[in-house]
């Protein structure tokens, strides 16, 4: 059986052209470029122009359309002129190339294609944090979304739509920022994109793969004490103290716990954020925090039902409620690091558990394999402060 012929994908705002499938006499449906969307976003395709039985005609529709030459019943006389052509098509390609020139000439003189990269960012931040009322953003993801702009000063008077993935990457690979700072660059390059596409500013998303190159630079921390954690333990019923201990004996970022996948049969946890060597890696759930564990998904749902910076200000406050000094939630995954080392966890095992790389040492990047049973055995070693 014939495999029926692709065809080259639309640009951005062409509208798209719909097979519907064998036996029907106009399997094609066109239909225009989309204005209407979802409160989540998601596009809400229009009612389609016409049916056609040939994609082209359904591309000279939609050129039509652009051009503002369209007329209902256009495709019959497109169909037609195709039919009276030569073999080549040669009518219909020059109708579409003429209304095509018209669509150039008309896009070249929409003022958008010629925005900034700071004028889309300025209308970006407006939709995000103004505009849409049904979320609303604290003061620090405002804050932190200004300071990756004057991050990638850069791009600021570049015009948006000619930008490329290698002009994104370079405001990464340049950056002398610490890898934080890097991962809220990128970060805003996706929200921006995805603005972007919403509204027809860009061919596709040149963010997707822009990736930082250079080695993890965890920020310093201070673990918790033996008495601290004790202290923990003593209030492990406050559902914030629960998570902290949960932390600490597991070692993630905090960003991590957000969307992080729970094996309550087998006992561990899978994912990771940040980088190649952190993603997607298992840790095995300690035998002191799986009664925890399950108590937190059986209320939440999930371990981490809020966001890391809601949850970081609830720490704040549990612990000085509990007497505790003030650490932050990076401060547990050190503490988890402290307790591998001083119950002499494997020194390789405990790089896997924390998700850092093993740079320089072929022999444990390359033929490193250790099943959930070797690292549940080291982690076991770790004796809880009750």
């Amino acid at each position: 059986m014939a495999k029926r012929k692709k065809y080259p994908k639309l640009p951005n705002g062409y509208g798209s052209i719909k097979y519907l499938g064998k036996g029907r006499r106009n399997p094609y449906a066109v239909h225009p470029p989309v204005t209407e969307f979802a409160l989540n976003g998601s596009p809400i395709t229009p009612k389609a122009l016409c049916y056609v039985d040939d994609w082209m005609v359904g591309f000279a529709v939609l050129t039509a359309y652009r051009a503002g030459t369209y007329s209902p019943g256009m495709e019959k006389t497109l169909a037609a002129s195709r039919e009276q052509a030569d073999t080549s098509g040669s009518s219909l390609v020059q109708r579409i190339l003429s209304d095509y020139n018209l669509t150039k000439s008309a896009d070249e003189k929409l003022p958008e294609k010629k925005k900034t990269f700071s004028e889309v960012y300025n209308d970006f931040y407006s939709w995000k944090y103004e505009q849409d009322k049904s979320r609303v953003y604290s003061a620090s993801s405002r804050i932190s979304t200004k300071s990756a702009f004057q991050n990638c000063q850069a791009l600021h008077g570049k015009t948006f739509s000619g930008l490329r993935h290698q002009d994104l990457q370079e405001v990464i690979d340049q950056c002398t920022l610490k890898n934080a700072s890097k991962e809220l660059i990128i970060s805003l390059f996706h929200q921006i994109y995805k603005y972007a596409e919403i509204y027809d500013l860009c061919e596709k998303d040149y963010s997707a793969h822009v990736k930082i190159n250079t080695a993890d630079d965890d920020e310093h921390g201070v673990p918790f004490s033996d008495s601290d954690l004790h202290l923990l333990w003593a209030h492990k019923d406050d559902p914030v103290v629960e998570m902290i201990l949960i932390m600490c004996y597991s070692g993630y970022r905090i960003k991590a716990y957000e969307t992080i996948r729970v094996d309550i049969k087998n006992w561990y946890f899978q994912g990771g954020v940040k980088t190649a060597a952190g993603k997607n890696r298992i840790v095995p759930i300690h035998s002191a925090i799986r009664p925890l564990v399950k108590r937190r998904i059986a209320r939440d749902g999930k371990l981490l039902a809020v966001s890391s910076g809601a949850f970081r200000i609830s720490m704040y406050a549990a612990l000085e409620s509990a007497g505790i000094e003030k650490h932050t939630p990076h401060d547990c995954r050190h503490t988890f690091s402290a307790l591998c080392e001083k119950y002499g966890v494997n020194e390789n095992d405990r790089k896997r558990m924390l998700g850092h790389s093993f740079q320089g040492d072929l022999t444990n990047s390359v033929y490193g394999h250790r099943s959930l049973d070797d690292l549940r055995a080291e982690i076991e070693k770790i004796k809880a402060c009750y």
